[in-house]
């Protein structure tokens, strides 16, 4: 079932499974909202937790999205 949609609207993911999650075309980062799909691509949104706007591991995370699930990230 990895990379389908289960009956939650969820990604089964193999990696990142307990700070990753993408539910129908939305990506989350640590329950932050940090990607969405949009057809083919990937798009970075803005977020901000307590005056962060960028982190290692977020970016690790959208990364590993966009190759697992082969889009182009923009």
């Amino acid at each position: 079932m990895d990379n389908q949609l289960n009956k939650n609207n969820m990604r089964n993911l193999k990696r990142y499974k307990q700070n990753l999650k993408v539910v129908g075309n939305s990506v989350y980062s640590y329950d932050t909202l940090v990607a969405e799909i949009k057809g083919n691509k990937l798009q970075k949104v803005k977020w901000n937790v307590n005056g962060m706007t960028t982190s290692p591991t977020t970016s690790k995370h959208i990364n590993y999205v966009a190759n697992e699930l082969n889009l182009q990230l923009i």
